[in-house]
């Protein structure tokens, strides 16, 4: 054994040294991954880039000269802590959003944020700036209904022009919670409710007011009718109400619980009871 390394000892060092450095300058790069190869602190290639002319395999560099940068292919997420927003109606809300993004430039990446962190650190604040800015022009009313749509599609716009300049792409924009304050929540749901307490009544009333005036013109129109039936038989209308006052004083009804009845004494010839007579 040790004649073997005597007389192979210069071969085996240097095929080792090789070995060394051939596994050095092997790299493998994932379908997931990007990779940007740096010499001497320089970006000089990339591989498996979005839209790029390489793919994701093995692949060699020089050792202890280049070094390869790997950069996250998939979609990111960047979340935004709960924020205070100052809505167009003065209305103070409690929004939290995220956005999705990628990186579509790692080149760019690698010289302006150094890393996908450094890439989320520089977009959080202008996120924040953004979403400011696009919600103080709209009311909280508005936030609940399609024109949130067009919101978020303006912050996603806006935030995506700033992430160029860090070799990323904004893909989407999403509010996750847009809620008022508590307190503010409790003031708002009680003039909610004097609202429709207030519209309840203004319905109340015009209804009452369409009744009573449907009524009126219904009483002068039954009247009308009368004058005009009556006045074609002045006869027949002493009759209706000489029957009418009949039924009035001579009926029998109940008072409360006890039994009532009317009793009148009049003379036979008494004007009050002609219609008893017949016809004078």
């Amino acid at each position: 054994m040790n004649g073997f390394w005597e007389r192979y000892r210069i071969a085996l060092v240097v095929l080792g040294i090789l070995i060394v450095g051939l596994l050095m300058s092997v790299y493998i790069v994932p379908e997931e991954e990007q990779a940007v190869i740096v010499r001497t602190g320089d970006p000089v290639g990339t591989v498996n880039t979005i839209g790029g002319d390489t793919d994701a395999g093995l692949y060699l560099r020089v050792p202890f000269i280049d070094s390869v940068r790997r950069v996250e292919k998939r979609l990111l997420d960047l979340e935004m802590n709960d924020q205070e927003v100052l809505s167009a109606d003065q209305q103070r809300l409690l929004v939290n959003a995220y956005a999705r993004f990628r990186i579509v430039d790692p080149v760019r990446m690698v010289e302006r944020a150094g890393t996908t962190d450094g890439v989320r650190n520089a977009l959080e604040p202008i996120l924040n700036s953004v979403l400011r800015q696009e919600l103080g022009r709209r009311t909280f009313q508005g936030m609940l209904t399609a024109e949130r749509g067009n919101a978020l599609a303006n912050v996603r716009a806006n935030l995506d022009r700033q992430a160029r300049q860090y070799g990323a792409e904004v893909v989407d924009v999403k509010i996750m919670r847009t809620d008022l304050p508590e307190a503010p929540l409790q003031s708002a749901f009680r003039r909610m409710e004097s609202d429709r307490e207030r519209e309840a009544r203004t319905i109340r009333a015009g209804g009452s007011r369409d009744a009573r005036i449907i009524r009126a013109e219904a009483d002068a129109e039954a009247a009308r009718i009368y004058a005009e039936s009556f006045g074609q038989d002045a006869d027949f209308y002493d009759f209706y109400r000489a029957m009418q006052s009949y039924d009035q004083t001579f009926e029998t009804g109940r008072d409360g619980d006890a039994q009532s009845e009317s009793n009148i004494i009049l003379s036979p010839d008494n004007e009050y009871l002609r219609q008893f007579r017949g016809q004078r």
